[in-house]
């Protein structure tokens, strides 16, 4: 070989040769030694190669990514296990249908619908239906699928051919008021029994499939099911990778070894405006992500056609080409055919002879890999097989496969949904369907007799596989709630002794953990504030779970409570992630249908980071019909001393109003607590209602008072489940008489404002006030029952009407109304026009501040001093509205002398505004 002189001397074209010259003797040596000795002996080559490059100080520059060709090798393809011609004939029939499902939809209603993304895919998702995806009846080794949410019309196609669904309900796709249509996309709520997961909030599926296919592994470990091999599959599309969610717990899945995880991201190289990456490669990008977070990555990139030219191809000519190849300039080849392949892309001489005597029909048929049935099963069989991390198939399709000029490849593609009759032919005659040109118009749908090969195949299939996917199937028993002795301590109070209600909600923990039916299904997930929340106890009591136990010594191993983790932990420790701890709330709180086990989560959280944060997978367990409990911790606006703007939370319930099946409590006792508790359990497990629960539990300690005595016990657990109950009469005040009071007033509290209420109940007896206190434990119940009432009266006119419960306990009560709570004034206001008379609202509207709680509820105008002057400020507007003596009546100088006394500066500036 010429040295580095010699080579200065030679004419560009001599090196050129020499460089050829010198490149081929260095590939037929690897070749020599792949063959002669194995791939582990290339790699160790190349690796001894790379340390002595480095130092003879060449810079080799980082790549993460390997060259843009498939991962697997023809050499390494297995044979196809299909029939071919018949799976062919079933994506044809699969492919019109979904086609005339959408067009047929948007002709007649105009609701729209989407075709390009299941176009794209139909070859990833029939290669799984027929050899991969198991149902229910294969037991352990059944799949869970995640399915892309635009791609449904598909997944509807299939199961019209299976018998699944039929065609009046195919007809009324997206048609579900009046009619028994089909959902836009994947709803368990709307359609429980067919879809397991709701998808098509981009982003959601991915992230709630890594913490299932953890919890899948969590339940085997603990026991509750055996070892199987059954996978959590996810499909999504490339621009969803653009989502935070989406790559923000892939570096978890690594972590947790999850072998039984493949996700499949069908890289048609289009959002929904245009390229995902137009002036780069998304499936590279997207490679060098999954590799250095640790997945196995499988490319699949280009279809059967191309390996003539890459087999034809000694120099390496094409992977060249294929590196430089950009996104954007890729879809105008997928649009334009052979000829502007032809042009744009053959653009060398050496490029050139590889297609020497190829037509612009031939160049036409070189397919991208996610649209050749042999590329993808050999995917799907090497992801399967693999162990020890999770596998993502980045799989090359095109927009609009199949659609030609009405969309194929087109930015427009995903909008589109409208084809005329053109497109419809030219749709048919491309797969050859056999739908006539009279018939074509009125948008049929095609399926074969059941005696049919295709329809034989395709059941056979299914059967193979472990029965019909996608389904939801229910297969937990109900299950009573722990006895109500278990929560006999909580009805007592703490005699005085302060206890915040989230020790409270420890303690309640720690004893349901204990019951012998219901402590193994218990889930306590904590993002990472167990310590916080005084759950630290539970570390050494049920352990955190990890998949591999614990390495090594902690260093507080010389503790009482020292971090243990553990292979049949319980406790979910996730970390810094609330919207990975709510993906474990869901997958546990789903157990229910998915494995036929009642786990019960209690997913604790900051309660700032909770609905504002992870409001859209709080929506998402909704629709899965989640069941568990949320708390919201350390909650309320002025509960959190010093901590401020960003951690104190005054409108985590008014958020959660938007979830319809959310029961939302905010109580302020331990009794409250336990009822709440154990009605939901009751609720949830043996009543298997489709329904969670948000409870907001403080940091603030003070008196747990027990159940009032003068209640009836299921008069009280009646009000505290509706939302409302008079906790203490005025007259049951302790050491006040209220006997010679003029007055009367009804006051509202709630959570940590409630001591603040309790204690204004008993000032206002200064000012010759009798004051009730009423506990709301949910403005939400109370809200919907009252708009409940008022619709059955709008519907049913000339029957007797129905009153709110709200109205009913305070019909016959005297006095003001005035509510306070640590919470936006909108909350308590949601009862405006259901009470029998009006309410003043105090509430903590604005941004938070740092300071002591005393100062916190002195800036917000929510401690007792404020509810006093509320109170009595409302009744001197009463006295002026009513037709009472003047003695009887109580001037507005009783307000003013209240302000003075109570060290009030009524020219502070206004902290709702602020």
């Amino acid at each position: 070989m010429a040295d580095t002189a010699e080579r200065t001397t030679l004419s560009s074209d001599q090196r050129k040769t020499l460089n050829d010259v010198e490149m081929q003797e260095w590939l037929e040596s690897l070749e020599y030694v792949l063959h002669s000795a194995g791939p582990q002996r290339v790699v160790e080559i190349l690796e001894r190669l790379d340390v002595y490059a480095q130092g003879q100080g060449v810079d080799i520059p980082f790549t993460a990514t390997t060259p843009y060709l498939n991962t697997v090798p023809v050499s390494e393809q297995p044979d196809y296990p299909g029939d071919v011609d018949l799976e062919r004939n079933i994506r044809r029939f699969l492919r019109w249908n979904a086609m005339a499902m959408v067009v047929r939809a948007n002709k007649n209603t105009g609701v729209g619908g989407h075709i390009s993304t299941y176009a794209s895919a139909a070859i990833l998702y029939e290669v799984g239906f027929n050899h991969f995806f198991r149902g229910h009846d294969a037991g352990v080794d059944g799949d869970i699928v995640y399915y892309q949410g635009h791609a449904s019309p598909g997944i509807y196609a299939r199961a019209y051919l299976e018998r699944r669904i039929d065609k009046e309900r195919l007809h009324n796709f997206r048609r579900e008021v009046e009619q028994d249509g089909l959902s836009s996309y994947p709803h368990p709520w709307l359609m429980p029994n067919f879809w397991q997961f709701p998808t098509v909030s981009m982003g959601l599926a991915p992230i709630m499939s890594i913490y299932q296919a953890r919890f899948n592994t969590y339940l085997t470990k603990r026991g509750f099911i055996e070892q199987g091999t059954g996978k959590v599959w996810a499909f999504l599309g490339d621009g969803e990778t653009d989502e935070p969610e989406t790559l923000g717990a892939i570096k978890f899945a690594a972590r947790e070894k999850l072998d039984n995880l493949i996700w499949v991201i069908n890289c048609n190289l289009q959002r929904l405006d245009g390229p995902v990456y137009g002036n780069g490669q998304i499936i590279q990008e997207l490679e060098g992500i999954f590799r250095g977070a640790g997945w196995n990555v499988i490319k699949v990139t280009w279809g059967g056609e191309w390996d003539k030219l890459l087999e034809k191809d000694s120099q390496g000519y094409l992977a060249e080409r294929f590196a430089k190849l950009t996104d954007g300039e890729s879809q105008r080849y997928a649009a334009f055919g052979g000829s502007e392949l032809r042009e744009k892309f053959f653009d060398t001489p050496e490029l050139k002879a590889l297609i020497e005597g190829w037509s612009d029909d031939d160049l036409s048929k070189l397919n991208r890999g996610g649209h050749d049935i042999s590329k993808v099963y050999a995917a799907y069989h090497k992801a399967f097989h693999h162990t020890g991390s999770p596998t993502v198939i980045l799989a090359r399709t095109v927009k609009g496969y199949g659609m030609g000029k009405a969309g194929e490849a087109m930015n427009v593609a995903h909008q589109q949904k409208k084809l005329d009759l053109e497109d419809m032919k030219a749709f048919r005659d491309r797969f050859s369907l056999p739908i006539s040109d009279d018939d074509i118009a009125s948008y049929p749908f095609y399926r074969p007799d059941e005696d049919s090969p295709e329809y034989k195949y395709l059941m056979e299939r299914r059967k193979a596989l472990g029965g019909p996917q996608p389904e939801r199937r229910v297969k937990s028993e109900p299950l009573a709630p722990p006895d109500e002795s278990v929560f006999d301590e909580f009805t007592k109070g703490t005699d005085g002794r302060e206890v915040s209600t989230t020790m409270v909600f420890v303690r309640i923990l720690g004893k349901i953990l204990r019951d012998k039916t219901w402590g193994k299904l218990v889930v306590p997930i904590i993002p990472d504030e167990a310590r916080t929340f005084g759950m630290e106890a539970l570390f050494r009591q049920i352990g955190i779970y990890s998949s591999v136990g614990q390495l090594y010594q902690p260093v507080d191993a010389d503790n009482l409570l020292y971090y243990r983790e553990d292979e049949q932990g319980q406790i979910l420790e996730e970390g810094i992630t609330e919207a990975g701890s709510m993906a474990s709330f869901i997958a546990a709180g789903t157990a229910y249908a998915t494995h036929g086990v009642n786990t019960i989560p209690f997913y604790i959280f900051y309660s700032m980071f909770g609905f504002q944060r992870i409001g859209d997978l709080a929506w998402a367990a909704a629709d899965m019909r989640t069941r568990g409990f949320l708390l919201g911790a350390t909650a309320g606006r002025t509960t959190l001393e010093g901590e401020g703007l960003q951690h104190q939370d005054g409108h985590s319930h008014v958020l959660a109003y938007g979830v319809p099946n959310i029961m939302c409590y905010d109580p302020s006792f331990a009794f409250e607590l336990a009822i709440i508790i154990r009605e939901g359990m009751r609720r949830m497990y043996q009543e298997q209602e489709s329904i969670y629960y948000y409870l907001t539990v403080g940091n603030d300690n003070y008196a747990q008072l027990p159940e009032p005595e003068y209640l009836d016990r299921d008069d009280l657990k009646q009000g505290v489940l509706n939302g409302l109950y008079k906790l203490r009469p005025a007259e049951n005040i302790e050491d006040v008489d209220v006997s010679k009071a003029k007055h009367r007033a009804q006051l509202f509290g709630s959570g940590a404002i409630m001591p603040g209420v309790l204690k204004a109940q008993e000032m206002l007896a200064d000012y010759g006030v009798a004051a009730d206190v009423w506990s709301v434990t949910s403005y939400k119940a109370l809200h919907q029952d009252a708009l409940g009432a008022e619709r059955y009266n709008r519907l049913h006119p000339e029957e007797t009407p129905r009153t709110a419960y709200i109205y009913d306990a305070l019909k016959d009560e005297d006095g003001v109304l005035i509510a306070a709570s640590d919470y936006l004034k909108l909350l308590p206001d949601s009862l405006a026009r259901h009470l029998p008379k009006p309410m003043v609202a105090l509430g903590t509207d604005g941004f938070g501040r740092s300071g002591t709680r005393d100062d916190l509820r002195d800036f917000f105008e929510v401690d007792a001093r404020y509810v006093v002057v509320a109170t009595l400020y409302e009744l001197a507007q009463e006295g002026k509205r009513s037709r009472k003596k003047k003695a009887d009546r109580l001037d507005m100088s009783v307000v003013s002398k209240a302000i003075r006394d109570l060290g009030i500066n009524p020219d502070k500036a206004n902290p709702h505004n602020s």
